[in-house]
């Protein structure tokens, strides 16, 4: 898959919008890339899952970050043929309350899988998660880089972040 057929498949699923957007981290943009609209689109998912199945090496365990990071490591897991774990947000207060959902064994190694990356907060609250449970974490593949300092706060970590997408490149011939 090139960078511009998972471009033109974002667009065609209308996952880039244009306007005044407030962030999660509280700041704003003038455009917007709805996770919830490329996750839930097969065709999507599918470019998606298979770019981050192309980039994996041996049998790495997949990491999908709570919510959005979730249906990418299922589907990715599909096909590539490799099981993940789920990072929670924060633990639950009832059953087994972990923050790290699945099997893990202590220093497997894990790739974090995440949509899309802004400041990078939750993918390294989910890496540190991941850490505290026993996994070795050093890489982790994104959809779409921001390219608003999240990559530098992933890398402070200690963490080797690959996107299948930055913003210049989805942004690059907006009319």
């Amino acid at each position: 898959m090139t960078n511009q057929a998972l471009i033109d498949a974002l667009r065609a699923a209308d996952a880039v919008q244009f306007g005044e957007f407030e962030l999660s981290h509280g700041g704003t943009s003038e455009y917007y890339v709805d996770k919830y609209l490329f996750e839930t689109d097969p065709g999507c998912l599918e470019l998606i899952a298979e770019a981050f199945a192309d980039k994996l090496e041996g049998d790495d365990k997949l990491g999908g970050v709570a919510l959005g990071g979730v249906p990418l490591a299922a589907a990715t897991s599909v096909a590539a043929d490799v099981p993940y774990v789920i990072a929670r947000k924060q633990r639950k207060e009832y059953g087994t309350a972990n923050l790290v959902e699945g099997r893990l064994e202590e220093g497997e190694e894990v790739v974090v899988l995440e949509d899309i990356v802004t400041t990078g907060t939750s993918l390294v609250d989910a890496i540190e998660a991941l850490r505290d449970a026993g996994a070795t974490v050093e890489r982790a593949l994104v959809v779409v880089d921001r390219q608003e300092g999240g990559r530098e706060n992933v890398e402070d970590a200690g963490v080797e972040m690959e996107a299948l997408v930055t913003a210049e490149e989805l942004l690059a011939d907006r009319d």
